[in-house]
């Protein structure tokens, strides 16, 4: 989902919201691609200037029939044409349960719905006293309140029609084609800074690490206080999630850049061979020790060595790699002499380590020697919010490796994904996380090579299957729960309803407590619980 929040900031923005505020005294907006308002989650309700749909935005039937009406905005503006003209006439003016104008344009970033920018709120003619009446009557069968004063607020209504309808549409246009090319500038600087670090070789830096999530900015903060330490680090994470490279990133951005990063899987091997493989093996020390053979640990003196899936290490090895994360020593398989190394060690597991000190099957000496600082690497169904950007990726990644068809012209451009492929991907649990992803991005590519749009037809049964498992049909008038059960349907309903609250309410949680019946420190946990805490703004730049 694109954050459309930083574009607010455009010169052009400004000086549209101006103008528009001017002229005819409505306010400009922005919807994001599902037509959800962008200002609700900052707690500001347009258009202050019509009273009718102040009331109706603060009433929960209201708020839930306006945001209703922006999704019928947003899917009418999509093939909106003018007719005639052969030209796009991408402004659409729609009017609203209440009889209100709402006027919109989409945004279209590389062919996909990011959003809509748009003002509502306006009369096309004075309203008479018959439709004043009826007006209010709609208020109040939706539990608004009644306006105090109906004919003066009725007054101040916005009025546009005729030729200043379409000088609003012609604004609206300029304003969607101003953020278009601002985004598309962007993204020809991306690619231009991605082919230069291509130019250069591969650097595991942190923009290696793709996600701008919550989770992720969480870990990029951490990553940033441990890079010039010495400290040894444990990454843990499901299998998939990209911890190897959250350690390479810890090592060539650290003091120990410009030397030896080492690999070992420590469930690749049975105990024999990979205690050889550790920490060497001397000339005849086993059956095929032809020759002296230098381990890891000695290949890595200096640099960093990762040791992958450590909680498959067996308890013989623990005490060895122990001895030489105490003492910097080691002795090789058939020696009698200890050789020295210095290595800083990162370590990866996908198992929970203390459960398994707990089940006697994981030294905790040991635990506590690799422990000293712990990188939590977040599942993909956790930072979800970095499908589009991973999808983006791969698909760039894997189409630029891709040699063209016989007979046929390369494709400068990598296909895009279909809404309903989006859709299902994000349905989608990814337990095999990031590799998961990739395999499938990989497998998109060579069954739609032709094809300029990947359908969802196109994806693997597994992500097809658990798609549609996690987004069952509910008959009308019922809500789904994420699990399927009765207290998950409940869970999802209760949400909905202090997220909508929260925004009606202006985020004033002892006003919505007084709404719902509960206390104001019950509704502090829920909060906490669902994440509903009020969003920061972006930052002026």
């Amino acid at each position: 989902m694109v954050d459309l929040r930083p574009y607010e900031k455009l010169h052009a923005i400004q000086m549209l919201r101006s103008i528009v505020r001017r002229w005819w005294r409505v306010e400009l907006a922005f919807a994001d691609a599902t037509g959800y308002v962008v200002d609700h989650a900052d707690g500001r309700l347009a258009p202050p200037n019509n009273e009718y749909c102040r009331l109706a935005l603060l009433a929960k039937e209201g708020f839930r029939r306006c945001n209703e009406e922006v999704v019928r905005v947003r899917d009418a503006a999509r093939a909106a044409t003018l007719p005639g003209s052969g030209r796009p006439r991408r402004s659409v003016v729609h009017s609203c349960y209440l009889g209100f104008d709402l006027v919109g344009c989409p945004i279209v970033f590389g062919g996909e719905l990011a959003g809509l920018l748009f003002v509502g709120g306006s009369l096309r003619r004075p309203l008479e006293l018959t439709a004043e009446r009826e007006l209010v009557h709609k208020l109040v069968t939706i539990g608004a309140h009644a306006p105090r004063a109906p004919s003066q607020h009725a007054s101040n209504i916005p009025l546009l029609a005729g030729v200043e309808l379409d000088q609003l549409c012609d604004l609206l246009e300029y304003g969607v084609d101003e953020i278009e090319q601002f985004h598309a500038s962007v993204e020809r600087r991306e690619r231009e800074l991605e082919s230069q670090q291509v130019a250069v070789g591969e650097r595991y830096r942190f923009d290696a690490i793709i996600g701008t999530s919550r989770p992720m900015q969480s870990v990029f903060r951490l990553l940033e206080k441990i890079i010039e330490s010495e400290s040894t680090v444990l990454i843990h994470g499901e299998s998939g999630t990209g911890k190897e490279l959250v350690a390479r990133a810890i090592h060539f951005n650290g003091p120990r850049g410009n030397r030896a990063f080492v690999v070992q899987n420590c469930s690749a091997f049975n105990d024999n061979l990979l205690e050889s493989a550790l920490f060497g093996h001397g000339k005849g020390s086993f059956t095929g020790a032809i020759k002296d053979q230098k381990g890891l640990f000695e290949v890595a003196d200096g640099g960093t060595f990762f040791l992958d899936e450590i909680g498959d290490m067996s308890p013989a090895l623990q005490v060895k790699l122990l001895r030489v994360l105490q003492e910097g020593t080691f002795t090789p398989v058939g020696d009698t002499e200890p050789r020295h190394t210095d290595v800083r060690v990162i370590a990866a597991s996908h198992k929970d380590l203390r459960a398994l000190v707990k089940a006697g099957q994981f030294r905790e000496d040991l635990f506590y020697r690799i422990n000293v600082i712990q990188v939590d690497v977040p599942a993909l169904r956790e930072r979800i919010d970095d499908l589009d950007l991973l999808v983006e990726h791969f698909l760039k990644k894997h189409f630029h490796r891709r040699p063209a068809l016989p007979g046929r012209k390369a494709r400068e451009r990598a296909p895009r994904l279909s809404t309903a492929a989006k859709d299902a991907m994000r349905a989608h649990a990814w337990p095999g996380n990031i590799r998961e992803l990739e395999n499938e991005i990989e497998r998109l590519l060579v069954l739609g090579a032709d094809l300029e749009e990947l359908p969802a037809e196109l994806l693997s049964p597994m992500v097809r299957e658990s798609a549609a498992s996690a987004r069952p049909v509910a008959p009308k008038g019922h809500v789904n729960s994420v699990d399927g059960t009765l207290r998950g349907a409940v869970e999802h309903v209760e949400r909905d309803l202090i997220r909508e609250g929260l925004i009606r309410r202006h985020w004033n949680k002892s006003l919505l407590a007084k709404d719902l019946g509960i206390s104001r420190s019950a509704l502090i946990a829920k909060v906490a619980r669902y994440r509903l805490e009020k969003p920061e703004k972006p930052e002026n730049k």
